[in-house]
């Protein structure tokens, strides 16, 4: 089995071979001197693809190998001091998704030296259910480190979209002082410089194009909750937070699977909304979407955003009829089947192409692109 972790650059390739393969390919690859402490934590974690933690723990029982005394705090600790920050979360990962050592998530004192990233923000989600009382404040403080996060990458480039920022290098209509490009207006005219006064005349004047508009827009966002659309939940959530923040949006967010929890007043807090959601069952987009028409108050100014994998629960004409609706009133209606950096192909392509050709825009984007996309449409 070959293990996801990195191998230092610094091991030799026998060395870097042998950590792939682990204690089994001891005898004919000889560890290399110094790479102990680093076998026995990859040893630890990936052992129990050859019988579970149940062989493990008779394995320990008998005597074992010689990394059988670590433990799962141990594990963590010798894991930051040996691999970089990246590694350290793909081993993390590992850890909890495919070998389900939910111990990193219920132990305060293992809990408090996790990683902070993307991959333990969703873990956190999933197993949330196996995480004690005394330790929600912990594991919302870690949730909302890595939200924090995330969102600071993405305000910048939304705001720069939407909320007025000047933006370097465009041209605009707007010819008016402070979008004045003065750099620009020196290197376009440099050729039209006078040698007799001793200054440039210029011939054309450039401006940075300022994107602000005064005129609400209405961005009704609804979120399939099922398993596989998590990261897309995540995103969704931050955007909607980071959209709510513009004083010219008028922003509304509902979850779903069969019911609809509409989370709008939320909207300051995130980090709240994901601790809310509640991961798997069934879907009905049907009923998610009449939900979204009836928030309809001003067709030509509102985008509807589904974010949904499309694999309704119901009769799907009902919601080809929701989506037409929609349509037909004026209302843009965006279907993202995921909303991250992944673009994972898993929905029903049968429902997008329908949906496609009703009018709905379908796609599968970053959060940056939809931003441009509705950024588009307002501008």
């Amino acid at each position: 089995m070959v293990k996801k972790a990195n191998i230092p650059a610094s091991a030799s390739m026998p060395t870097r071979w042998r950590l792939i393969l682990g204690n089994f390919a001891q005898e004919a690859l000889p560890l290399e001197e110094g790479f102990g402490e680093m076998d026995e934590a990859l040893d630890f974690l990936y052992r129990r693809e050859y019988g579970g933690e149940q062989g493990i723990r008779e394995e320990e029982k008998r005597g074992g190998r010689e990394g059988s005394a670590l433990t799962v705090p141990g594990w963590i600790r010798r894991i930051r001091r040996l691999f970089p920050r990246r590694v350290v979360e793909i081993l993390q990962k590992e850890a909890l998704e495919k070998y389900k050592l939910t111990e990193l998530l219920t132990d305060p004192e293992i809990l408090k030296t996790l990683e902070p990233s993307m991959d333990l923000l969703k873990n956190i989600l999933t197993f949330k259910h196996v995480i004690g009382e005394n330790l929600k404040t912990l594991a919302y403080r870690i949730v909302e480190e890595a939200v924090r996060e995330i969102e600071k990458k993405l305000e910048t480039r939304i705001r720069q979209v939407f909320s007025g920022r000047k933006l370097p290098h465009s041209s605009s209509s707007f010819r008016i002082h402070r979008n004045f490009d003065f750099h620009r207006t020196i290197r376009k005219n440099l050729k039209h410089y006078n040698r007799a006064l001793g200054t440039i005349i210029p011939e054309k004047l450039y401006f940075n194009r300022n994107i602000r508009r005064h005129n609400p827009w209405n961005i009704i966002i609804l979120v399939d909750e099922s398993g596989s659309m998590l990261d897309s939940v995540i995103y969704s959530s931050i955007m909607a937070a980071i959209f709510a923040k513009l004083p010219f949006l008028a922003v509304k967010l509902a979850v779903f699977d069969t019911s609809l929890v509409d989370l709008s007043d939320h909207l300051d807090d995130p980090v709240g909304i994901l601790m809310k959601v509640q991961l798997g069952g069934g879907t009905d987009i049907h009923g998610a979407l009449e939900y979204g028409r009836k928030l309809i108050t001003a067709p030509q100014k509102t985008i509807l955003v589904l974010v949904s994998d499309l694999y309704d629960g119901k009769d799907y004409r009902f919601m080809y009829k929701s989506a037409a609706d929609i349509i037909e009133s004026g209302a843009k209606l965006f279907v993202l089947t995921a909303l991250d950096y992944e673009g994972r192909g898993a929905y029903d392509k049968n429902a997008a192409h329908r949906l496609a050709r009703l009018g709905a825009e379908v796609a599968a984007m970053t959060p940056e692109a939809l931003a441009d996309w509705i950024g588009g449409i307002i501008h």
